[in-house]
């Protein structure tokens, strides 16, 4: 889908107005089972998250939020003294607990289910939307 990669480019580089930001796709693992599938997910998104980060899952059974809040939850995160803010979406199954026990917090984007490319653009609008809360421009309607 042609437009969605235009747009997450376009937010993406909104973003890096405001923070130092890079998208990291992993390709998807494919298993004999969801259980296993789940799993070598979390060793490999793991092994690439560093030390000292602050992970967060996008997770449909996570917390929802507002985007007002969003942009808060954001800002307390940039506040603590991690060097990396992580956002992560899950795979096709969720999840895997091993990764769920690493995260500081589960958030969910929606009730409905999007496909991973549609959900790469609708999170990147939502932080460009974040930001520009957080410095009070005009971006978002309040």
């Amino acid at each position: 889908m042609p437009f969605v990669k235009e747009g997450v480019e376009v937010f993406t580089k909104r973003i890096k107005r405001y923070y130092p930001f890079k998208l990291v796709v992993f390709p998807a693992v494919k298993s004999k089972s969801a259980k296993q599938s789940k799993k070598l997910e979390a060793e490999n998104i793991l092994a690439k998250v560093p030390t000292h980060s602050c992970l967060v899952l996008l997770d449909e059974k996570g917390k929802s939020m507002d985007s007002i809040a969003f942009a808060n939850c954001v800002q307390t995160y940039l506040n603590q003294s991690k060097k990396h803010l992580i956002f992560v979406v899950g795979g096709a199954y969720g999840f895997d607990d091993s990764i769920k026990q690493k995260a500081n917090q589960l958030i969910s984007l929606s009730d409905m289910t999007f496909s991973h490319q549609l959900i790469r653009l609708i999170f990147c609008e939502q932080l460009y939307r974040a930001c520009t809360i957080l410095r009070g421009e005009k971006y978002h309607n309040i």
